[in-house]
């Protein structure tokens, strides 16, 4: 693994044998400016399906403040998806929510940059951000909620072995409306799915 690791909190990721070349570390405030060049230049690609976000929330200080914030708490993971040719960040994923006995749970929500689109980063990172969620946070279930209309998301979700599990109405204000979102989830117990799981 990369960088240190604090009180069982994963720092990063490596792909192992997977054909997508990629990893995930934890985000730091100096990744600010990387990470602000993506939300901007996609910020048109992703509002719909964000929450609406204020113009000072693309701002080189609001994104430092947010990383240093985040990197401290205890009840999320704040991923930056690389890729390791070059060390580019294409994209983030979070775990969100942790939360602890008798749930052991965590929601977790992702997006790639639009010109990274279709290359299967998605699916590798949540497949990356499932495994740090079963093994160094030992948590026994990583849910995600999805706009049904989100097709990509979706497919990302099933192939990464997924199980939907409900619809629950007007679920997230997303965009200034209040959406229906999909429920999907994965537990320890069908982790790693059968047709990843080495030799038993």
């Amino acid at each position: 693994m990369r960088g240190g690791t604090r009180s069982s909190r994963p720092s990063s990721t490596r792909a192992s044998e997977r054909e997508v070349a990629l990893y995930l570390r934890q985000l730091e405030a100096t990744d600010a400016e990387a990470l602000l060049e993506v939300l901007v230049r996609d910020r048109a690609f992703l509002d719909r399906w964000e929450p609406t976000r204020r113009d000072t929330f693309f701002t080189l200080e609001v994104q430092q403040r947010g990383l240093a914030k985040r990197r401290e708490a205890e009840d999320l993971v704040d991923f930056g998806i690389l890729l390791d040719a070059g060390d580019e960040l294409v994209g983030r994923i979070q775990l969100t929510g942790i939360s602890r006995a008798p749930f052991e749970n965590a929601h977790v929500g992702f997006f790639v940059s639009e010109r990274h689109n279709g290359r299967g980063y998605a699916t590798e990172a949540v497949r990356q951000a499932v495994d740090a969620a079963f093994g160094e946070l030992a948590l026994h279930r990583v849910q995600a909620a999805v706009i049904p209309r989100n097709v990509a998301s979706i497919r990302v979700l099933e192939k990464a072995a997924f199980r939907e599990e409900g619809l629950a109405l007007r679920y997230l204000q997303i965009a200034g409306v209040w959406e229906d979102h999909k429920l999907y989830a994965v537990t320890a117990e069908e982790w790693p799915p059968k047709a990843e799981a080495g030799p038993q």
